[in-house]
């Protein structure tokens, strides 16, 4: 089964690291349309000129503008919600701004996607959202909050809604690997603290994990995948084994470890070889959706300090060569 084939896809920060690897494998799966729905006509005019296919159409806007979505939403199938304040420097300094982006917006999506006859709903999301303690966490366990609800909030309409979280993404804007790239020609590299782990994953699996869970969606699942885990000084040592490693301490709003899946949350969890689906406590859901999955252990908590898969300095060496 081919999710998108013959369909129309819109993809929010569509010029975004993520949702410029969606759209380039969308466009190899018979995908009828595909709408880059974003705020920067720069990036925008980069990207027209980068793909050069006519399937795809440019749409400007902003997810705060719920005029515009009802707009842009007219005639589409499948709307993959990747727009956000993400950097969680920016959204400590700009609280509201970060709420209007990451609440606000989410709400105007899923309203727009149900009064224009939207089928699926896919909103990414973080594993900062996880126990938060930053407003970029926070703003993000809201978001997918009303994503879950959505689904009782639609009525006798067919709009669906699920959410994906996963960890940091090799590469992306604003990950610390083209950072560590430029310190290293200071000689010196800065970590936080020796002992912080994070969840690495590419862009492609993350791309990957979207597009299995447009399939198996029922609407109010979180889905997590099982990625390994890595040791934030391995990476510096990585990237730049020739350089003094500086610690400088934990910065505001930052985790030592990070969690994709808690105590509480993991009572409403089950297991799958490759993933793990958090369901939605609600009267509406039915277990059946998940069935195949085994229960997890009472106190069982997903962190990636507690990861049984971690990455190696070799490993990661591999993984960051192309950035």
């Amino acid at each position: 089964m081919n999710v998108l084939k013959n369909k129309t896809v819109l993809v929010t920060g569509g010029t975004g690291s993520f949702g410029k690897k969606f759209i380039h494998k969308a466009l190899t799966l018979g995908v009828k349309k595909i709408i880059v729905f974003s705020r920067d006509e720069l990036k925008q005019y980069e990207m027209k000129q980068e793909f050069d296919d006519n399937r795809l159409r440019f749409f400007i806007g902003d997810v705060r503008d719920k005029d515009r979505l009802y707009r842009a939403f007219n005639g589409v199938d499948i709307v993959i919600h990747a727009a956000a304040m993400k950097h969680v420097d920016a959204c400590e300094y700009n609280p509201f701004e970060a709420v209007k982006t990451n609440i606000h917006g989410a709400q105007n999506i899923i309203e727009a996607a149900i009064d224009c006859g939207v089928e699926k709903v896919i909103a990414l999301s973080t594993d900062k959202a996880c126990s938060p303690v930053n407003l970029y966490g926070a703003t993000k366990l809201a978001s997918d909050k009303l994503f879950v609800a959505a689904n009782a909030y639609v009525g006798d309409k067919k709009t669906s809604f699920s959410v994906v979280r996963y960890g940091n993404v090799v590469g992306s804007r604003g990950s610390v690997v083209p950072f560590f790239k430029k310190m290293k020609e200071t000689g010196t590299l800065p970590v936080t603290d020796e002992r912080m782990t994070r969840f690495w994953i590419t862009l492609e699996q993350g791309v990957h994990f979207v597009l299995d869970n447009l399939e198996r969606m029922h609407g109010g699942e979180i889905f997590v995948p099982k990625i390994p885990s890595m040791k934030v000084v391995d990476l510096a040592k990585a990237i730049a084994p020739e350089c003094e490693i500086q610690i400088i301490g934990i910065r505001p709003g930052e985790k030592l470890h990070e969690a994709m899946i808690m105590e509480d949350d993991a009572r409403h969890t089950v297991e799958f070889k490759d993933y793990y689906i958090i369901q939605p406590e609600f009267s509406w859901w039915s277990k059946k959706y998940a069935e195949g999955g085994k229960e997890l252990s009472d106190g069982f908590a997903y962190t990636s300090d507690s990861n049984e898969e971690w990455l190696q300095i070799d490993q990661l060496k591999e993984m960051v060569k192309k950035f």
